[in-house]
């Protein structure tokens, strides 16, 4: 008996005991984590970012500035602590945006039913337009208080004009990331320049940091979590996320470059406000107590140009928050009525369009804002935040969708700890309206 040499030809992926599949290959390959250079990590920048534009708005310059010219730096560590817990939150809108087939809001409706789908859509649409009023004053007055003499509604029309430009653009998200960006950029230098302007007392500024609650601080306290602790703005960062096409290999580059630092951004400069409203303050004697007086607070100590730089950072602030905040609004109600996902829907643009008009016609009849309405609509979007948050966390600890990117213990606590926090200052709002404190 002869030995023979049997030649068997190639295994065909996906025949035969214990082959691996082409599909499983390919899923391999996509999921395998990739090395990217610097430059390719830049091109990463971009849903974080937009959040966190959403999030430091007009609304949250006045609470900031408040927070500074009443408590001094006393309020500080309520930035740090709404910064923390807001990546966390995002990151988890960031896992939720690579693993949901179509949208967040239609995976809700999927693994938790459709009334719980449209309550979320509903809830982040009011939000946006309790914002819109805020934005559509700030960036007007930001802009007359760079151009002297000119009128503030004046510019409110033509900077809501130019949002609803924008919504006619056929890729209205990667136009909006773009813009959001170099907004923020400019931002970051306008306080970061204010702060070295007025001379604050950093010593005292890091006893900030320091958990302290002074006494009648609580609704500002509330307003400051619920303009730093953006939970609609993490919400739509699943939307950014899933619109970007990010895949699960790009979880920890995109983690890096774009949901941490995006986030921290806006955390340091409403805690440069804060500081330099509290500096000016000390260094004046005067309180913030008018939309105008905040942006010329700073114009006593450092004189036109301390002025014009809060002012071009006011306005940034406004129109960075006017654009995310229309786009985001019209996108959820549209997906929460099967209208579609995209900010590209007929329903979506004409929803942000809805917006839009809505913050103007306020903001012609009622032409002076005094800060503490301000502050209170701030305040007041804690009472819808425990619903989203909630649907966040659980939708992240779906295994059946999420997979192997569903939350991990520490990711779930840290979960709690915020969902705990805005179901607390909500109870604690309601009581503070109720007593008339």
């Amino acid at each position: 008996m002869s030995d023979r040499i049997t030649h068997r030809p190639p295994a065909t992926p996906g025949t035969g005991h214990g082959r691996i599949s082409t599909n499983t290959v390919r899923t391999i390959v996509e999921s395998a984590p990739q090395r990217r250079s610097f430059v390719q990590q830049l091109a990463l920048i971009g849903p974080a970012f937009v959040a966190g534009a959403w999030q430091f708005g007009p609304g949250n310059l006045t609470t900031a500035v408040q927070a500074g010219s009443t408590y001094q730096y006393a309020l500080i560590w309520v930035i740090v602590l709404s910064t923390i817990l807001m990546i966390f939150l995002t990151d988890m809108s960031v896992r939720l945006g690579i693993r949901t087939p179509v949208s967040l809001i239609s995976s809700i409706k999927e693994h938790l039913g459709k009334p719980v789908g449209i309550l979320a859509g509903v809830g982040v649409f009011l939000i946006t337009l309790c914002f819109s009023v805020g934005n559509a004053v700030g960036s007007g007055l930001g802009l007359s208080m760079l151009i002297p003499g000119s009128s503030p509604v004046m510019w409110t029309l033509i900077c809501t004009l130019a949002v609803a430009a924008v919504l006619f653009i056929r890729s209205i998200y990667r136009v909006v990331e773009k813009i959001l960006i170099g907004i923020v950029a400019l931002m970051a230098i306008c306080f970061v320049a204010s702060a070295f302007i007025a001379n604050a007392d950093w010593a005292q500024a890091a006893s900030g940091l320091i958990p302290a609650v002074p006494d009648g601080s609580w609704v500002l306290i509330i307003a400051l979590v619920g303009t730093n602790f953006s939970i609609n703005a993490a919400f739509y960062t699943a939307y950014g996320t899933k619109e970007r096409g990010r895949k699960e290999a790009d979880y920890r580059d995109v983690t890096k470059a774009d949901t941490i630092p995006g986030i921290i951004a806006p955390g340091i400069m409403t805690s440069l406000v804060i500081i330099v409203a509290a500096a000016v303050l000390g260094a004046t004697g005067q309180s913030a107590t008018s939309i105008v007086g905040l942006a010329t607070i700073f114009e006593p100590l450092a004189g036109p140009v301390g002025g014009f730089v809060f002012a071009l950072g006011f306005f940034g602030a406004a129109f960075s928050s006017m654009i995310p905040n229309a786009i985001a609004g019209g996108t959820m109600l549209s997906d929460a009525f099967g209208r579609g996902p995209s900010a590209s829907t007929r329903t979506a643009r004409l929803t942000s369009g809805f917006i839009l008009a809505f913050g103007v016609i306020v903001t012609l009849l009622f032409q002076s804002s005094p800060v503490q309405l301000i502050v209170l609509a701030q305040a007041l979007t804690v009472l819808i935040a425990p619903v989203l948050a909630l649907l966040i966390l659980v939708m992240a600890n779906r295994r059946s969708l999420m997979g192997p990117m569903r939350n991990k213990w520490w990711q779930n606590t840290m979960g709690v700890v915020g969902l705990v926090a805005v179901l607390a200052l909500s109870v604690r709002l309601l009581i503070s309206l109720l007593s008339g404190v």
